[in-house]
């Protein structure tokens, strides 16, 4: 399988879990998303540098497109209590 289905723990023994992911936005200068549905959910990683290897790669493929833009999210921020 992928390196996103390895387990891979920090220094402290926790996973620092990133989703990357993107799409068309309706405005280059705002994060508004024009259709939800085409949503171009890259991946999720164990570490922040996988997450922008990917997030690199996904960003290429779509140079040419002003309004398309991907994001890294830190899903670990998200899931702490």
């Amino acid at each position: 399988m992928t390196q996103t289905a390895e387990i891979v723990d920090t220094q402290e023994g926790q996973q620092l879990l990133h989703l990357v992911f993107g799409g068309e936005l309706t405005h280059v200068n705002d994060i508004r998303f024009r259709d939800l549905d085409k949503l171009d959910i890259v991946g999720i990683y164990p570490d922040y540098e996988s997450a922008h290897c990917a997030w690199r790669a996904a960003a290429q493929r779509t140079v040419d497109s002003a309004v398309t833009r991907y994001f890294i999210v830190h899903l670990h921020k998200l899931m702490r209590p």
